[in-house]
């Protein structure tokens, strides 16, 4: 059976030379008309597909046209059909955050890989981590924070030397960025079902901005984090080459 698919593609030449190239080989319909959506790009290029693409019922199956590609399959215009057949589908939850800045205005996001939170001046920040209600550190000294989903694990909070985390699993990580006080501690392993609270120890000192998959606010007062489990996002990966497997062969490279 056809599949009624969608192109979409990032700026990069590359990746909108394959754009047209495949569509002049397999058609292309609007996004809200399609079975499939065919992502051609690299990593950040997926992210703002899943993002802007999720009240649809299509999944999102992406090729490489970019440099990393952790969310992305390998290019290939000659099997794409054979290919879409036996995908295999993984469905992750993205995190939300509500965040409050200095001026009293109050921002959401969602976040598919991590929200953090990083020191936006001179000084080292100070952060207050209390989580469901629970005040549990005090005071950490930091260049920054994050909460990472497994799906993210291996981007911002691989690179902080946080956990990676097993696609499935029922946790997130929090990881500190550069901690000076306490020393030498490196986060924790968190439900998913919790809720994250940071607040901004001494902000006008030092300022915080906090991040959601590279949306942005500044001057920060607190953060909250939490799944966002009412929203799934659907990816396709060829058999033997999804999240799970990446994951792993990332632990062992």
């Amino acid at each position: 059976m056809s599949r009624k698919i969608a192109f979409v593609a990032s700026d990069m030449p590359v990746a909108q030379t394959a754009r047209a190239a495949l569509i002049h080989r397999f058609g292309d319909v609007p996004e809200a008309e399609a079975d499939v959506i065919v992502a051609l790009g690299g990593d950040g290029f997926m992210l703002h597909t899943l993002h802007r693409t999720q009240a649809l019922d299509a999944p999102v199956y992406g090729m490489n046209r970019g440099t990393v590609g952790f969310l992305m399959n390998e290019y290939s215009e000659t099997d794409l059909i054979d290919r879409l057949h036996a995908a295999e589908e993984e469905v992750i939850n993205p995190l939300s955050m509500k965040a409050q800045s200095r001026d009293g205005t109050m921002h959401e996001a969602l976040a598919i890989n991590e929200v953090s939170l990083l020191r936006a001046g001179p000084q080292a920040a100070k952060l207050r981590i209390t989580i469901d209600g629970r005040l549990r550190l005090e005071q950490l000294v930091c260049d920054g924070a994050l909460v990472a989903t497994p799906a993210g694990s291996t981007a911002y909070n691989y690179s902080a030397h946080g956990p990676i985390l097993p696609i499935g699993s029922d946790v997130l990580a929090l990881t500190a960025v550069a901690a000076f006080r306490p020393r030498r501690w490196r986060g924790a392993l968190i439900p998913k079902t919790a809720k994250v609270r940071f607040d901004v120890v001494d902000p006008d000192k030092r300022p915080v901005m906090a991040d959601a998959d590279s949306r942005w606010v500044e001057s920060v007062l607190w953060v909250e984090i939490r799944s966002e489990t009412s929203i799934a996002h659907r990816i396709l990966f060829d058999p033997g080459h999804g999240l799970e497997e990446r994951l792993l062969r990332e632990q062992f490279t």
